[in-house]
């Protein structure tokens, strides 16, 4: 039994495209093509000197495919157009559209019809002389619900999801293909979705978008349901669902497109010109941004971040030396002040850093090779004076540290910038007005020493953790915080001296005897909401425990827990206004024994300490205590049911705070005495009077 004449005609096709170019001879690759789109390309191989291409349009009959033969070849290529583009060894032919065809409209085949409303067959051939050397066939298939057929642009016609689905079909996840168990899938066949219709996706996912909701008369009734609710149902149509918009808010706006050649700032909007507004970026008179490393939500430094107008920051970026460049002389940049053609210079002072090793970590030793040592900027500290909408005056000073030319490692950089009222002065800065601002460090106080003005502190630690290395961060008012660092401890250490290091490192981050209730309470007046700092369990480092044994000790201080109350105190212009109520210090004691691996060496050891801040809200009021009826009726409970029967008269009710109690009230009662006046003159009560 012969084949098929479109499989015999495919087949022949498909040998020769493979056999003939190792022959030497002209031929289409590939040599046929089903093309369902405006445009195919095909390329020609082989001896293409002197080669003429041609199109022609080849009759169609009922499940056949024409025979290509030159004989029979015309002029007339209706809407299609052929180019030539010759390479270096072949010559890329290409068959496109000349424009849409009208056949294909709505009118005729549905938006998913099954046949195609166009088919066609092409005919491309390649001769020498008159001869046939090569044939390329092209079958054309268009689809009504094609972008070619319908004419459709490459805008994407979003809905508004308010008023109608944004995805009617959340199950397509595949475009062009049939999703597996989605039924409202339209790309799937019937045939395809007989196949998986008893397991398809149900629910909003598998394409009900417009559920009815529990309150529409139409719904049947769900199990436990009030008896009164065919009295109270929402007669309505699914068009008006509450799900619309639902799992979507916002407005609808095109994604851009992703380029290599596309900046971050194309278009920098600079109205400083006429005064700086808070989170306004500052500007150069170059039209740029003033920029200073800061640190992103990723976790990683921005080297070019602008500086946003009375925003401060402290932040610490890690840096390779082997990669790390001198910025541009802050001198030379001059910033707009916010005023027209106003400038105005940094001030910049250097200094040296007493301690290189604290920045600087997993250094290389290098030895001089007689290249003169750099110098690279460990800390610089920004100080902005404002006036108004104004900058006024910019000090800066860098901190730097002198390494040598070649040397590796990595570099921890602080940056901090702080913007400072014009006619302020030294005095310090206050943490709120008058409670605490979120992030503002805790003010405190220390009545033992001259210089009273202190803070309370955590470790920052830097390099291999060591306490010896380690700096100070201060406390954060409402951010709870765990630091520690390690510290160095021998074999033969001695246990009274390691009480005492430990204890003296834990008291070293609490050096202030008060703390400030607001956060603008004056340091110069003792009386002026300054808690005292309760200290539990305080150290005794003078006793020591009889037992001693080498590489053991027993109650070393190593953890310092700090709890801080904090409540709501009122509000000022809507603002809520937080205070601290008490604070209070705590100790946690172990028994530290040294760790040996195979032997026992005389090596250092180490011994962690920590440090934990937390601050515990205690409400303004104490909540009222449940009563028994609420206690054992919960279907009563406003918190928990959707019918609230304690709110039932709400205008009358407590909860109701738009005016005051009692004008709701008198309203009340003056609306029972309407409601009582019209029962009396209606008609059985006139009825009655009559007789």
């Amino acid at each position: 039994m012969g084949l098929p004449p479109p499989a015999s005609l495919l087949l022949g096709l498909l040998l020769l495209g493979i056999l003939r170019p190792l022959w030497g001879d002209l031929v289409f690759i590939p040599a046929f093509i089903r093309m369902t789109g405006p445009e195919v390309s095909a390329s020609l191989v082989g001896g293409i000197e002197g080669v003429t291409v041609s199109l022609a349009l080849l009759p169609d009959e009922e499940g056949l495919l024409p025979v290509p033969a030159c004989g029979a070849l015309t002029n007339d290529t209706g809407d299609w157009s052929l180019t030539v583009t010759p390479s270096v060894s072949a010559l890329e032919v290409t068959v496109s559209l000349k424009r849409g065809l009208q056949r294909c409209s709505s009118d005729e085949t549905g938006p998913f019809s099954e046949a195609p409303c166009v088919v066609q067959t092409l005919l491309v051939s390649a001769s020498r002389n008159s001869s046939c050397l090569a044939h390329l066939l092209v079958r054309v298939e268009i689809y009504a619900n094609s972008s070619l057929a319908q004419n459709a642009s490459n805008v994407t016609v979003i809905p508004n999801q308010v008023y109608q689905p944004l995805g009617p079909c959340p199950c397509n996840l595949t475009a062009g293909a049939c999703d597996v168990r989605c039924c409202c899938d339209q790309e799937c066949s019937p045939d395809l979705t007989g196949l998986f219709r008893e397991a398809c996706f149900t629910g909003v996912f598998g394409g009900d978008v417009n559920p009815p909701f529990d309150q529409l008369c139409s719904a049947q009734r769900v199990p436990g349901a009030p008896g009164w609710f065919p009295l109270l149902c929402v007669q309505s149509s699914l068009a008006n669902s509450p799900f619309l918009g639902y799992f979507y808010h916002g407005s609808v706006c095109p994604r851009p497109h992703a380029s290599m050649e596309v900046y971050l700032h194309t278009d920098l909007r600079d109205f400083s010109d006429f005064g700086y507004k808070q989170g306004d970026a500052i500007m150069t008179v170059d039209k740029a941004y003033f920029t200073i490393p800061q640190g992103s939500l990723a976790g990683h430094c921005l080297q070019h971040a602008p500086v946003a107008f009375l925003q401060n920051f402290d932040v610490r970026c890690t840096t390779d030396l082997e990669v790390y460049q001198e910025q541009e002389d802050l001198v030379n940049v001059k910033i707009k002040n916010g005023v027209l053609g106003g400038i105005v210079t940094p001030k910049v002072i250097y200094e040296e850093a007493s301690d290189p090793d604290k920045f600087i970590t997993g250094t290389e030793a290098l030895l001089s090779n007689g290249l003169a040592p750099r110098k690279v900027n460990v800390e610089e500290h920004y100080i902005f004076r404002w006036n108004n909408n104004t900058i006024s005056e910019i000090n800066v000073k860098i901190i730097r540290a002198e390494i040598n030319a070649h040397q590796k490692g990595i570099m921890t950089q602080r940056f901090t910038v702080k913007f400072l009222s014009y006619n302020s002065g030294d005095e310090k800065e206050f943490s709120g007005n008058p409670g605490y601002q979120l992030g503002k460090p805790v003010r405190a106080l220390n009545t033992n020493r001259v210089n009273n003005v202190t803070s309370l502190h955590l470790w920052q630690p830097a390099g291999r953790g060591l306490c010896t290395s380690a700096t100070f961060k201060p406390i954060l008012f409402g951010e709870n915080a765990l630091s520690g660092c390690l510290l160095e401890v021998g074999i033969s250490e001695n246990c009274t001296q390691l009480r005492e290091n430990a204890a003296e490192l834990l008291d070293s981050l609490i050096q202030a005897t008060h703390v400030a209730m607001r956060g603008n309470s004056d340091y110069n007046d003792p009386s002026d909401g300054w808690l005292e700092i309760i200290r539990a369990d305080a150290p005794d480092s003078g006793a020591d425990p009889s037992v001693s044994v080498n590489g053991i000790c027993t109650d070393i201080p190593a953890r310092l827990s700090v709890r801080i109350l904090i409540s709501d105190a009122g509000a000022v212009e809507g603002i809520t206004q937080q205070e601290i109520l008490g604070i209070e210090t705590r100790l946690s004691f172990v028994n530290w024994q040294f760790q040996c691996g195979l032997s026992c060496e005389d090596k250092a050891d180490l011994f962690p300490v920590s440090a934990s801040v937390q601050f515990i809200k205690i409400p303004a009021q104490l909540p009222r205590p449940l009563t028994r009826f609420q206690i054992n009726f919960t279907e009563y409970d406003c918190n928990r049911n959707e019918v609230c029967w304690p709110q039932l008269l709400y205008p009358l009710t407590r909860y109701y705070q738009g005016e005051p109690y009692s004008q709701c009230v008198a309203k009340g009662l003056l609306l029972v005495s309407f409601f009582m006046l019209a029962a009396f003159l209606s008609n059985p009560w006139a009825g009655t009077c009559k007789e």
